[in-house]
């Protein structure tokens, strides 16, 4: 193995990581963005919307994500109204076009994970917020979401993950993300091995530390299911006293 030639291509790599990173944080906020309404029109929309969004859900799940990225960069062209869109000047542009492709994935994926998690929530809980008087865009936001979010994190880390080893289908558009520079390197030196095993480290750093950060925040948000294990000095004071 060529240590030294996966030592030279390190900068290279690691500037296209920016790039990989970029278009991930970009697909996530984005299909978020695009997830928490269509989640909540599947289960509390009209019939059609949901028969509408349904059928979104179903494309985008039931087609391979590089079919999606072709249709975005090479058909959305092919329409004259796009052409002589403001849109244009965007949409002609190879990043934009694969943000696109896969905030529309990620939404459709995270739609269907929170529509589930929505499902699952307790009915004691909606039933104890009407009691309450709430209204049901109030029980939504302060009852359901909160609790469907808890429920989804565990099946969202993995559309996270998903969508980073995803990020390296945009090189077949010209974006030159870290798949694509590696590649691009691998044909300058004909060494696949050494540039393809330094890639494959970098996606392992990056998955680690996202699969780190999702298994922080799931224990951050599960705190209220977790046994309370040992009575804190403060707590015991306050026991004697009131046992005194």
């Amino acid at each position: 193995m060529n240590f030294e030639l996966m030592f030279e291509s390190l900068p290279a790599l690691l500037a296209a990581t920016v790039t990989t990173i970029v278009l991930l944080v970009a697909a996530l906020v984005f299909g978020m963005t695009i997830a928490l309404p269509v989640a909540i029109l599947r289960v509390n929309g009209p019939g059609p919307l949901r028969v509408l969004l349904h059928w979104y859900i179903y494309f985008f799940r039931g087609t391979p994500l590089l079919v999606q990225i072709f249709l975005v960069y090479y058909g959305l062209g092919q329409f004259e109204i796009v052409r002589d869109s403001f849109l244009w000047p965007y949409l002609r542009q190879a990043w934009v076009c694969a943000i696109l492709a896969f905030s529309l994935n990620s939404g459709a994926y995270t739609a269907y994970i929170l529509r589930g998690a929505m499902l699952a929530v307790s009915p004691g809980e909606i039933e104890a917020a009407h009691a309450c008087g709430m209204s049901k865009a109030m029980t939504c936001s302060t009852i359901i979401l909160p609790s469907a979010i808890r429920i989804a994190l565990p099946a969202y880390g993995n559309e996270v993950i998903g969508i980073l080893k995803s990020t390296s289908l945009a090189s077949t558009i010209t974006v030159m993300e870290l798949t694509g520079t590696a590649n691009m390197i691998v044909a300058r030196t004909f060494s696949p091995y050494e540039l393809f095993v330094t890639a494959a480290l970098i996606y392992l750093a990056i998955t680690y530390f996202l699969v780190t950060a999702l298994r922080l925040l799931e224990h951050r948000l599960s705190r209220h299911l977790r046994p309370l294990n040992r009575i804190t000095p403060s707590l015991a004071k306050e026991a004697n006293h009131a046992n005194a």
